[in-house]
């Protein structure tokens, strides 16, 4: 009599299952499915599909939408904080808001994720204490270091929305070149050339350049 074959051990209980839920995981999943569909692609129940989940899952880490938007932000941070001292604060605010938006125009929509949040993450709170307390070393008063620093921000946000609500149409940019009556709009034709230009590097260091001077008149009295 031939004796029966031995049954394979079976593997462990985590054959063919998803890997296991946290938040690290989400938040990587949720960036990628940014990057792939845009921000009003983005909602809970998609993120849960391709993370193989129940969409009640995620509330688990994130009770709201809003909440996974401010985690987001803050990984979207990760590195923008760490900019080597400087003698001269210009400079390092500088580089922080150079980072902050080469951050942003990192990810699709990275902008519009960021706009409004409030974290108090580990990114966020490295990138304002660096750029605070290079401004308080400078002689701000601490309550205007933190003001300076928002005003930074703020604009830097600010520019990256348009400038990512702009990519890759230069539509806008050829109808106001052709709007642009001499007769009717004089100064705007003698401005034509910045006007029309889609150069968003040349315009943010423009502005970056003009506010940090604004508040070194203000250092000064």
């Amino acid at each position: 009599m031939g004796s029966e074959a031995t049954p394979e051990p079976k593997s462990g209980p985590t054959r063919g299952r998803p890997p296991r839920l946290d938040r690290d995981r989400t938040i990587d999943e949720a960036l990628r499915l940014l990057n792939e569909g845009g921000l009003d692609a983005l909602t809970m129940r998609r993120l849960a599909d391709a993370l193989n989940a129940q969409a009640g899952a995620l509330y688990r880490y994130f009770a709201t939408k809003q909440d996974l938007l401010t985690a987001m932000a803050d990984r979207m941070l990760t590195g923008c904080g760490d900019v080597a001292d400087s003698p001269d604060w210009a400079q390092t605010v500088a580089a922080l808001a150079h980072r902050l938006r080469a951050s942003l125009l990192a990810h699709r929509d990275g902008a519009r994720v960021y706009a409004g949040t409030r974290s108090i993450g580990p990114n966020t709170l490295g990138f304002a204490e660096t750029a605070v307390a290079a401004l308080i070393k400078a002689g701000f008063a601490p309550d205007d270091a933190a003001r300076a620093m928002f005003s930074i921000v703020h604009f830097t946000v600010g520019h990256t929305l348009e400038e990512q609500a702009a990519a890759g149409d230069l539509a806008d940019f050829a109808q106001l070149r052709r709007a642009l009556d001499p007769g009717t709009y004089p100064a705007l034709t003698a401005a034509g050339a910045a006007l029309t230009d889609p150069g968003f590097d040349t315009h943010f260091a423009f502005g970056l350049t003009a506010l940090i001077g604004g508040l070194r008149v203000g250092l000064r009295k």
